[in-house]
Parts: structure tokens; C-alpha cells; sequence
């Protein structure tokens, strides 16, 4: 069975948990939950079988820990070596933010897309003979806004 797969599974019976799997030197996280991960310490999301996914190194563990449980929302760490048991687990109970956490962090990295296709597409046209114009036009907007 795929790791995909038994995250499903986990995520069936633990909905609002992120979920995640060590696997060597490193921890992932996939879908929803590596959007909380990647919100919460500004990780980058990458895509992984068609899914969303976040990793980060052992060294960074307590990091991430630490951060969830400040902001209140609940996690299980697996790990692969032992079959996919649960190694640790936090529960808030009624307390848990995944929900409205996983809302922001979806809104937030949405933006932040938009802005790198704009960048991206800024630097690709560079030598565009109406770039200036287009940039002129955008800080016209971005100024108009710091005048309030």
C-alpha cells in the first residue's frame, strides 16, 4: 500500500489531525495538512502523485511540534520503518483549529501563487517592449493604495 493510500485511511478515521509520516531522514505531510505546515512555518509546498506536500528534515521535528500545538491543532507522526504506528499523538480535543487554520493557510498560499505567476511572468517578458508600461500601471494601483 502507497503512502497516499494509508493517508487516506488515517485521514478517514482522523479527519481534522495532520498527519505526519516519518520516512528516513525526513517528515511529510500531504493534501490539507501540507497546507497547514506550509502555512505555519512558511515551508515551500511541492506536488507529489497529483497531491499537495510538504517535507522537511528530522532536525526541524520540534519545530513543527511546537508550532502546532501553539496554534492549537491536533497531529499524529507514523512512522514507516514501524509499519505506519503511531509514534506520537496530540489532541486538543474540542480546542482543535485545523479547520479554520487549513481556511487561512489555503486563502494565504493561494495569494502568494498569484503574486509568483505575476512575478513570473514579469521576468519572462522582460525584454517586452511594453513591460514598463505594465509596471508603470502596477505601482500606480500599489501607490494609489499607500495614499489612504
Amino acid at each position: 500500500m502507497g503512502i497516499i493510500n494509508i493517508v487516506q485511511n488515517v485521514k478517514e478515521i482522523h479527519p481534522e489531525y495532520v498527519v505526519i509520516i516519518s520516512i528516513g531522514k525526513f517528515y511529510y505531510t500531504y493534501g490539507k495538512d501540507s497546507y497547514i505546515i506550509a502555512f505555519l512555518l512558511n515551508y515551500k509546498l511541492n506536488t507529489f502523485q497529483n497531491i499537495s506536500r510538504c517535507g522537511f528534515s528530522n532536525d526541524s521535528i520540534k519545530r513543527v511540534i511546537a508550532k502546532l500545538e501553539q496554534n492549537k491543532v491536533n497531529y499524529l507522526i507514523l512512522d514507516r520503518r514501524n509499519n505506519y504506528n503511531v509514534d506520537e499523538k496530540f489532541d486538543n480535543k474540542n480546542l482543535n483549529n485545523y479547520s479554520k487554520i487549513f481556511k487561512n493557510a489555503k486563502k494565504t498560499i493561494g495569494i502568494k501563487r498569484r503574486i509568483e505567476n505575476i512575478n513570473e511572468y514579469l521576468y519572462s517578458n522582460i525584454k517586452n517592449g511594453n513591460i514598463s508600461e505594465i509596471l508603470n500601471k502596477m505601482e500606480e494601483i500599489i501607490n494609489e493604495g499607500r495614499k489612504i
